[in-house]
């Protein structure tokens, strides 16, 4: 879906790696990967955040700035970029402010228990906070590398 006509941003107020907040106007004047992610430190997750460290430079290049999003603590989140190296920042949404906002808590099953939880999702916004595209249950495999040739043919 390249259209925003559905896509509408509010300021928010966020804690962010390393020890700071993020707003809305933060995203403005450079293209903005947010991915979305269920869970720090599992290993879906910490193959998507290794991928996108990967190509992290080629990003960069482009004037994109990437966010990992998911509900874990802003502690966690910490631990979790030192570990492996992140170069971008951890968004911690524990309230689901920005996972309400991009419409990504769903209805998950596992091991036969149904509850609420993020679907692994990921948004291209412009300079102008226009949604460019977005991935909606997302395989890790090859993602990062997807969003970064969509990026590089816009």
């Amino acid at each position: 879906m390249s259209s925003n006509s559905m896509f509408q941003l509010n300021d928010f107020q966020l804690s962010i790696t390393p020890d700071q907040t993020l707003q809305l106007n933060d995203l403005k004047g450079h293209f903005s990967v947010i991915y979305f992610y269920p869970k720090d430190d599992t290993p879906g997750c910490t193959q998507e955040g290794q991928d996108f460290r990967d190509l992290y430079d080629q990003f960069k290049t482009l004037n994109a700035e990437i966010y990992g999003v998911s509900k874990d603590s802003l502690q966690k989140h910490q631990n979790f970029k030192a570990k492996y190296q992140f170069p971008f920042e951890l968004i911690s949404d524990p309230d689901e402010i920005l996972c309400q906002m991009f419409d990504v808590i769903k209805l998950k099953k596992n091991f036969g228990k149904e509850y609420m939880g993020i679907e692994r999702s990921t948004f291209l916004l412009d300079p102008n906070l226009n949604l460019i595209k977005q991935w909606r249950k997302v395989k890790v495999s090859d993602h990062a590398q997807d969003v970064l040739d969509t990026l590089k043919n816009h």
